[in-house]
């Protein structure tokens, strides 16, 4: 039809395809009549393992339920006829099992699915079925392999032919890969490549080994055995392709495939390969692997075609391969048709494109049969054009399954799509009034699947106002979907979605909410924690109120079980006395139900390093021995030291002593070993949290013994008495002594004297050389001895006998330049002679005999000061004395254990000073507008006091006032200074005065205006000693009177009262106007009957008596003994006793009535 309308009817049809509307695909309800379509199909290339049943795979839908067929190798396949193959119900999938025998290779072939029904068939594509292999390695005997040192290897590998192709590797005879690098390596096709050959690569089991996937087996080949034949040089060659071969080569790849290029040279040194591309740079999906040796492109497209260039190079020289690469393309889809839905007189289209390398031949079906085929049957609403078929006014009754199939040299892609021909009023296929929560901000889409023939138009509506959403931030699709780009608060609300056609309309509603998103604002962060101590991971999280929350921690990507040591709060993880187990990722997780969030962090378990192992004792030699241990676990803190300690069983055994320490990153040292010692070793390492526990000992390791090699230290004579010298020294260490019996020569004579060296051994530290002269010095020197032989002879030393006290004293003795705390001394020294010993220092005795300030009582205290001079007229400066004082000083001369005969006295008076700071300085505030100051004089006046300094300014924070001052006389300690505001605070400066200057300054800032402030001197006085002293006194009074009370009561005594009951109350019961008693009366200060006058100082004993106290001097007692007078003062005792009670006249009155 094309061919006979020409261009002009492509034309027509351009136009008409224009007007005619363009129709989507649309999933069609099941429930509706429909052609097949195919749900899943097997792989075209399907390889299958031989050791499973086979499982051709076919699954369609439809309406009537699609009936399945096969075809094997284009030829119709009776699935009933083969008692292996079965047909799954209800589907078209195949299943060949073997359990009854049969081989799978029998079934290898190219299958195809027809799935039918009574509007037209589907086809599955052509599945080719082949029947993987993994065959054996084929047997065979491989001579050794000879090659001289510096020459280029090719160990071939040539794997058994597999479905699909093997994996291949080298390997030695331990299962340990063959190490590759830039010099060896393994090529694309297997084999092992050597650019040059060391002495080192002589190896009996070089063996190349296929992994089949499929069957999951390894295959080795039998080992090659390299002979390297060395020689004293190695000549330098040149770089030279061990593959690919030759100056150039070309490689064809399919669009979308993995390509690989490959570049091995040989040569000495191993060259280095680099690469490029004809024309331009190699582009970012270019990697290199196998050091620089494979180019890989791991998606390769059409842009990739060219030619690539690897260049080798070492210093000798260079070389150059091109490689061709043409990228060629099976078919690919640029337009896939798909199921087309018409009413009745409705035009439409099918589309089917594709391209490739070659351009692929499009061929159209209709169920399952080429369209030209059904040329005797014209349909006039359809019309094919190259990859487009057109339908016009179609009927209904025309529904069908077209298929089509692009195809070129290099594969072929086949499309199902149906049109079936339907009319119908829309429907709505989705859930009715749906709610959707989304998070803010997020894109979000709004489902309304619909359905109607002919295709509806739909429109939405947002809370079933205004016009249809469309634009902006809206999009509809056409498959009904509402997408709002970016969900915001004011997106919330009820969305209705309409769809309409001829035949009516149908309408559904889905309701949005939009929430805040789920986050973690404080996240767990990495942490290091040593083992026993407690982690903590944060996991605060910030979400919307009304979504409840779900948080899940994970440990290592599994659920954590929380016990009840591992303890989970609203906002993090507690893991109390971690250990090793506690070790690993942990992953906070926190759900709602339309999002999440998740952070992790690792716990890093820290531990003191496990003890070193295996501690092993090598190349022994007479004075060292190496030793070598294996670390053991760090604990992930860094092993930082190692300490070797030894243990000797001669002279402090089983006790253990460090020896060295070494770097964390050693494992074996050389020990530096003592004679005649039998040593055993242990380890101990250390990290950041501690030390381990020590190894077990390494074996025990004897030294041969030798003369002493350390001279004995610290040698020195020196006299405890007067008439003898004291040599000592400190002895050798156990591991110093070298062999047995170790014993001490002692040489000494007078210096300078030339008399013979006299001599003594001993095994102690000392030796005390008696009858010596005073003072005099001694030529001294040591050897160490042992049975092996002598010790190295120490330096000789100077020593000295005893000293004795020195016989002169000092003389005139002055002072001049006197100052208020320092004077200066004058002495003549005495002959060096008299000292009799180690000239030390003069030293000036000193003390304070008084102060020239009346009254003042001082310290006298000797104190003494030493003056290191040999001139003939010394001097010193006497400091840090008193002013205004009087001060006697004496001097003696001595040496390192005696003082010699004082000196001359000699007095002086320093000069007035500046006085001490006041002894104390207080600041009372008793009222909000009134500071009292109080201090007192200084302890040191250090001269005439003529006054005190004031200096005070107001301070707020770092702020402050002018300076104020204020002056007073010497007798003046108090004053008062009136505050113009509460709130103002000052900072007060008191110093004393003398002619000299002012003294040191007392500091203090008045408090805050507080109530404890405005009553801080009476508070401080519960602290005074007067105070608390009183107290103690009334209540040890009251006690007393409350004892006297309780034992006249048991008497049945009588107590005086009230003459008259109607009295008024004493002056001393009187409550004052506001309403408090006044305790002052006339009698309030004259002295209780009986009791001394405390002011007179005369002690006058009681004159009462149980007459005074009675009707004369007979008492009288009732009947059972007791005493019946009446108490009273002795002056009152003629007066008219009254038995009726009466109110109490005092305190202890008032205490007694209520006993």
């Amino acid at each position: 039809m094309l061919a006979q309308g020409g261009p002009w009817a492509l034309s027509v049809i351009s136009l008409v395809l224009l007007l005619w509307q363009e129709v989507s695909a649309i999933d069609v309800p099941l429930d509706l009549k429909q052609p097949p379509t195919i749900m899943k199909q097997s792989l075209k290339d399907y390889i299958v393992d031989p050791r499973d049943n086979i499982i051709i795979e076919c699954e369609a839908k439809g309406n009537p339920v699609p009936t399945f067929s096969w075809r094997r190798n284009g030829k119709f396949f009776n699935v009933g006829k083969d008692p292996r193959v079965t047909m799954r119900k209800r589907s078209g999938t195949l299943e060949i099992s073997f359990r009854s025998g049969g081989r799978p290779e029998d079934y290898e072939g190219e299958y195809q699915c027809f799935a039918s029904n009574d509007f037209g068939t589907a086809l599955t594509n052509k599945i080719l079925l082949r029947v993987s292999k993994s065959p054996l390695w084929p047997k065979e005997v491989l001579e050794p392999v000879v090659v001289g040192e510096g020459s280029p290897l090719v160990l071939a590998c040539n794997p058994p032919p597999g479905l699909p192709p093997p994996l291949t590797f080298w390997m030695d005879s331990a299962m340990m890969p063959i190490t590759q690098d830039k010099r060896v390596s393994m090529g694309l096709n297997g084999d092992l490549y050597f650019s040059n050959v060391l002495a080192k690569d002589s190896h009996t089991d070089y063996s190349c080994n296929a992994r089949f996937l499929f069957t999951h087996t390894i295959q080795q080949k039998n080992p090659f055995t390299l002979k390297v034949q060395t020689s004293r040089k190695v000549a330098e060659t040149t770089p030279n392709f061990l593959s690919p071969t030759g100056t150039d080569s070309s490689r064809m790849v399919m669009r979308g495939e993995k390509l690989k290029l490959e570049c091995i040279a040989s040569g000495v040194p191993t060259p280095s390969i680099k690469w490029f591309k004809k024309g331009g740079d190699l582009n970012q999906k270019v990697k290199l692997d196998n050091f620089n040796k494979t180019l890989r492109i791991d998606s390769v497209s059409e842009e990739d075609a060219g030619e690539y260039m690897c260049m080798a190079n070492n210093q000798i020289g260079s070389i150059r391969h091109s490689i061709y690469v043409q990228v060629k393309a099976a078919p690919y889809w640029l337009d896939q048709p798909s199921n087309l839905v018409l009413a009745p007189d409705e035009n439409g289209r099918l589309v089917c494109r594709a391209n490739g390398n070659p351009k692929p031949h499009i061929q159209w079906l209709v169920n399952g049969e080429p369209i030209e085929s059904n040329s005797s049957l014209p349909n006039p609403s359809r019309t094919v054009a190259g990859d487009t078929i057109m339908f016009r006014s179609v009927q209904i009754g025309s529904s069908a399954v077209y298929q089509c199939n692009a195809s070129n040299d290099h594969g072929y892609l086949l499309a199902n799509a149906f049109i079936s021909i339907l009319d119908m009023a829309p429907r709505m296929l989705g859930p009715k009034n749906q709610l959707i929560k989304v998070i803010e901000n997020n894109r979000t889409f709004l489902d309304c699947p619909y359905f109607g023939s002919p295709l509806p138009e739909l429109r939405w509506f947002k809370n079933g106002q205004g016009s249809g959403l469309d634009g902006g931030h809206y999009r509809v699709y056409i498959n009904g979907t509402l997408e709002i780009k970016r969900a915001r608060a004011e997106d919330q609300g009820t969305y209705t979605c309409v769809a309409s056609n001829i035949l009516g309309k149908e309408e559904n509603q889905v309701r949005l909410e939009v929430k805040e998103p789920t986050r973690i604002v404080r996240a767990p962060e990495h942490q290091s924690a040593i083992r026993g101590t407690m982690a903590r991971f944060d996991c605060r999280v910030k979400s919307d109120l009304t979504l409840p929350i779900t948080v899940t921690w994970l440990k290592d990507d599994k659920p954590l079980s929380l016990g009840s040591r591992l303890k989970k709060d609203e906002d993090s993880l507690s893991i109390p006395n971690v250990h090793e187990g506690d070790e690993g990722t942990y992953t906070c997780t926190v759900k709602t139900e339309i999002d999440q969030d998740t952070a992790s962090a690792r716990l890093t378990v820290l531990d003191r390093p496990d003890s070193p192992m295996d501690l092993e004792l090598s190349d022994p030699e007479e004075r060292n021995v190496r030793l070598t241990w294996i670390p053991g676990d760090d604990h992930n803190s860094p092993v930082t030291l190692f300490v070797v300690q030894f243990e000797e069983d001669r002279w402090e055994s089983g006790k253990w002593q460090n020896l060295s320490s070494y770097p964390g990153d050693f494992n074996s040292v050389i020990l530096e070993l003592s004679p005649f010692v039998n040593y055993q070793f242990r380890v101990i390492a250390v990290n950041s949290v501690g030390q381990s526990r020590p190894s077990y000992p390494s074996q025990r390791y004897q030294t041969s013994g030798a003369p002493p090699d350390t001279i004995p230290r610290g040698l020195k004579g020196w006299g405890t008495k007067k008439n003898n010298m004291e040599i000592s020294w400190e002895p050798l260490l156990d591991t110093e002594r070298n062999g047995p019996n170790l014993h001490y020569s002692v040489w000494w004579r007078r210096k300078d004297t030339g008399e013979e060296w006299s001599n003594v051994t001993t095994v102690g530290a000392k030796h005390i050389v008696h009858d010596t002269e005073t003072y005099v010095p001694y030529e001294i020197k040591l050897q160490a001895v042992n049975d092996f032989g002598l010790g190295g002879e120490s330096n000789i030393i100077i020593g000295y006998s005893g000293e004795d006290k020195p016989t002169a004293p000092p003389t005139d003795l002055r002072v001049s330049k006197i100052d208020s705390t320092k004077v200066n001394v004058h002495w003549t020294p005495v002959d060096p002679s008299t000292v009799l010993g180690e000239f030390k220092e003069y030293r000036v005795y000193y003390w304070r005999e008084g102060s020239m300030v009346k009254g003042l009582r001082v310290n006298k205290e000797k104190k003494t000061k030493g003056f290191y001079s040999t001139v003939a007229q010394p001097t010193g400066i006497l400091t840090d004395l008193q002013p205004y004082s009087h001060y006697r000083i004496y001097m003696v001369v001595a040496n390192n254990r005696y003082e010699g005969p004082p000196s001359n006295h000699v007095e002086f008076r320093t000069k007035e000073g500046v006085p001490e700071a006041p002894k104390f300085f207080k600041i009372i505030q008793r009222s909000t507008d009134v500071i009292h100051l109080e201090w007192d004089k200084p302890l040191e006046p250090n001269g005439i006091l003529i006054g005190y300094k004031l200096n005070y300014q107001t301070v707020n924070g770092s702020r402050v006032g002018l300076m104020q001052m204020q002056s007073f006389l010497p007798n003046v300690t108090t004053y008062t200074l009136r505050l113009p505001e509460r709130a103002i605070r000052y900072k007060f400066y008191l110093a004393a005065l003398t002619q000299v200057g002012a003294g040191e300054v007392y500091a203090e800032e008045s408090p805050h205006f507080t109530n404890e402030a405005y009553s801080k001197d009476q508070v401080d006085i519960a602290t005074q000693g007067w105070f608390i002293g009183l107290m103690c006194a009334i209540a040890l009074i009251i006690l007393i009177l409350l004892i006297v009370c309780f034992i006249k009561r048991s008497r049945g005594g009588k107590y005086p009262v009230r003459e008259k009951k109607d009295l008024p109350l004493d002056a001393v019961d009187q409550k004052g106007e506001d309403g408090s008693f006044d305790y002052h009366s006339d009698e309030d200060n004259k002295p209780l009957q009986g009791s001394q006058n405390s002011l007179d100082g005369g002690v006058k004993e009681s004159d009462d008596s149980l007459v005074d106290y009675g009707e004369g001097g007979d008492g009288q007692f009732n009947e059972d003994g007791s005493f019946i007078g009446q108490y009273t003062v002795k002056k009152d005792k003629d007066e008219t006793e009254g038995n009726e009670s009466s109110e109490a006249t005092s305190p202890v009155n008032a205490i007694y009535s209520l006993a």
